[in-house]
């Protein structure tokens, strides 16, 4: 996975399983702009925050041994990857 500095955010492409078991989304894969599919090993944590009219679902996972968070907008269900 390219560098990628702290605090940047960057729109994505996710594959994800909603309303699975328990979990009501786990984003199993995602890719970057170019790039190839890059694949979720593990979900850490999951939180949801209320910003005005915006509902932010978010997801720290790990990838390979690298922790990334994905977030996912539910106003115009957009997804973009942080660190």
């Amino acid at each position: 996975m390219k560098n990628f500095n702290k605090n940047q955010k960057e729109r994505v492409e996710v594959m994800a399983l909603f309303g699975y078991e328990m979990t009501p989304c786990q984003p199993l894969t995602f890719r970057r702009q170019g790039e190839k599919e890059t694949e979720v090993t593990e979900l850490l944590r999951t939180q949801i925050k209320f910003m005005g009219g915006i509902t932010l679902h978010v997801f720290d996972v790990l990838i390979g041994r690298e922790k990334v968070r994905l977030e996912f907008n539910s106003r115009d269900l957009s997804w973009f990857l942080t660190q």
